[in-house]
């Protein structure tokens, strides 16, 4: 899977051009996010609701068949319930974005050398990580050492690794993106 990728010196990490390079090559360490929702899309959304489609018949009625008046009142109800969703809808967007960004995992790195935290969207494969007890593993990787590593992955704990890997004839590769560290001192590689 990895076999391609060089492994960098665990001591120093990537250099800043080849983080930029594989930044630029294969984009952030992030799943795509749905399309922005416009004001124009929730109207569109919230017009086709079938409750609000009842009250605008019941409006068009009125205005064919009873009083103008109460059709205006109806309708105008109706519109009142449209921008209070609009509002709404556009308010949560911008709330669960902000969640989105709260929740994202941070990662310790090693680049040029030296120890940095930054957003789990920026590792980039090759880089070195860091990881202690309590840790979310931001991205795929490929352990280079472990000392008792223990991990939950969707709530299943488990042993990963009982012994040190550098013991190990060859490096070990385990998909755990995003398991929880509960126990070790590793530093595996993306």
């Amino acid at each position: 899977m990895l076999k391609d990728v060089p492994t960098p010196d665990a001591t120093r990490g990537l250099a800043a051009a080849a983080v930029q390079a594989r930044l630029k090559a294969d984009g952030y360490n992030e799943l795509p996010r749905p399309d922005k929702r416009t004001p124009l899309r929730i109207v569109l959304e919230v017009l086709r609701e079938p409750m609000l489609m009842l009250l605008l018949g019941g409006g068009a009625i009125y205005f064919i068949f009873g009083e103008p008046r109460d059709a205006v009142i109806l309708l105008a109800f109706a519109m009142m319930s449209v921008v209070i969703t609009v509002v709404q809808e556009s308010r949560t967007e911008r709330v669960l974005e902000a969640l989105r960004d709260l929740t994202s995992p941070r990662a310790l790195v090693i680049r040029d050398g030296e120890r940095s935290r930054i957003p789990g969207r920026e590792v980039v494969t090759g880089d070195v990580l860091v990881l202690a007890e309590g840790d979310r593993v931001p991205a795929d990787a490929v352990l280079t050492e472990s000392h008792d590593l223990q991990g939950a992955d969707h709530g299943q704990f488990s042993t990963i690794f009982g012994c040190n890997a550098r013991n190990q004839s060859s490096s070990s590769e385990f998909d755990f993106k995003s398991a929880r560290i509960w126990a070790a001192r590793k530093e595996p590689v993306t």
